[in-house]
């Protein structure tokens, strides 16, 4: 699997994990129905810096477990493409729905955009997402895992604009849409359920048969 590769299979699961609806989402559609557009973007500016955040702790354990002698690097992949398999089980059987997007009492643009980084931070899963993903995309031989880092993170913030900023441009129009369309977010969570799986076994298998390690 070259570099090019691994990024666009990357960038597919973080579309997928990114654009199911969650506590992310709900939280910058709430804060635009309530401060406006202002709200909504300092609540996204701040989950993108957790997102950021995420993808430092991401590299600095990438760069511990490729220092690891090499079955033990494959274990921990195939532990990583293990939980990326359950994470695409969970939501192949998932059916989400939107029963309502209530309101955020933030009083200003810069509480919104503290309380987006603080519950961003604070999501366990995330860690445990993190921790998951990026040894199968982040490797030795593509190069310094620094430079790596900047690519996966960079890739994360904008796509965390994209979607969540969409949304909170157009906070009324997406809340209506992912509460007035439950059918529309079941088959979102099922697809990227789907996705998950798929590059769980595909990783796996090319974790095993490729030689890793220091």
């Amino acid at each position: 699997m070259g570099y090019s590769e691994a990024l666009s299979i990357y960038l597919v699961l973080l579309f997928g994990i990114i654009v199911v609806p969650g506590m992310d989402m709900f939280y910058v559609i709430a804060n635009a129905l309530t401060g406006g557009r202002r709200a909504g973007l300092a609540a996204v500016a701040g989950i993108m810096l957790g997102g950021a955040v995420h993808t430092l702790f991401g590299a600095l354990a990438v760069g511990v477990l490729t220092q690891l002698p090499e079955m033990a690097f494959k274990v921990m992949i195939l532990i990583g493409a293990a939980y990326m398999a359950w994470i695409g089980y969970t939501l192949l059987r998932s059916a989400i729905t939107v029963d309502n997007i209530g309101q955020s009492k933030t009083r200003s643009d810069w509480v919104a955009f503290r309380q987006g980084t603080i519950t961003c931070l604070l999501n366990p899963k995330a860690y445990l997402f993190v921790l998951a993903v990026f040894p199968q995309f982040m490797r030795p031989e593509y190069g310094p895992i620094w430079s790596q880092a900047l690519v996966l993170g960079g890739m994360t913030v904008v796509m965390q604009f994209v979607i969540y900023g969409g949304l909170a441009l157009a906070a009324g129009r997406g809340r209506d849409a992912l509460v007035g369309h439950p059918e529309v977010t079941i088959w979102i969570g099922r697809g990227a359920g789907a996705l998950f799986v798929a590059a769980a076994i595909f990783t796996a298998w090319h974790g095993l048969t490729q030689h890793v390690g220091p």
